[in-house]
């Protein structure tokens, strides 16, 4: 009976809401777990509640230094401001306004989405020259470029190369992409330098540079 009734209480108890967003960027926004219990418990009072720092102690069983510090952490991040607004009473008080919050994850929101947008172009340029489907392998590769820091740009200008070489294959796409970056060259304009320089060298007639039969 002792049971059935503590676990009564316990489911009768107030719950929080975890949003998803908070999870999938937690890690993102470089929050430790006391910060993240904090941030999600805030989330769930209204914006620009008192900040009855007792409250949140017992609530969230804190002492006194792991909410400081969480709330240090939070206002660095700039999730969190901390306010002084004067009540109906003309007295100040402090609140806790979590908008900046939401401005954050609707940055982030956005911004993959734009990144997710880049990628398919990216996949669908390759498709459209191979004039075939991408393996899942290959998908690897190109995303595994992009994970490097290497530029839409400059790996559709190492496809552009390969096609022009009439070669429509990923690993020799890989290995322009490679010999380009051992030359330092992050962009396509650098690339057409790079072609211009070494055929005045040579003094020979302008032609289309092959990087992986260089002398």
């Amino acid at each position: 009976m002792f049971k059935k009734e503590l676990l009564e209480q316990i489911n009768n108890e107030n719950h929080y809401t975890i949003p998803k967003y908070v999870l999938t960027y937690a890690k993102e926004l470089g929050l430790d777990m006391n910060s993240l219990i904090l941030l999600i418990y805030l989330l769930n009072k209204p914006n620009k509640m008192i900040f009855d720092y007792k409250k949140i102690i017992n609530d969230l069983n804190f002492n006194e230094k792991d909410l400081l510090d969480s709330i240090s952490l939070l206002k660095d991040k700039n999730i969190l401001l901390i306010l002084m607004e004067k009540n109906d009473s003309g007295i100040l008080e402090e609140k806790i306004d979590t908008s900046l919050f939401y401005e954050i994850i609707f940055s982030k929101i956005l911004n993959n989405e734009s990144k997710q947008n880049s990628e398919k172009d990216l996949y669908d340029n390759f498709e459209k020259e191979f004039g075939r489907t991408l393996s899942p392998m290959e998908y690897e590769i190109i995303n595994d470029w992009v994970e490097q820091g290497i530029s839409n740009e400059l790996i559709l200008s190492a496809l552009k190369e390969a096609v022009f070489n009439g070669v429509n294959n990923l690993r020799y796409v890989d290995k322009i992409i490679y010999e380009w970056n051992k030359k330092g060259i992050k962009k396509p304009s650098e690339v057409i330098q790079k072609q211009k320089q070494k055929e005045e060298e040579k003094n020979e007639e302008t032609y289309e540079y092959d990087w992986l039969n260089e002398e």
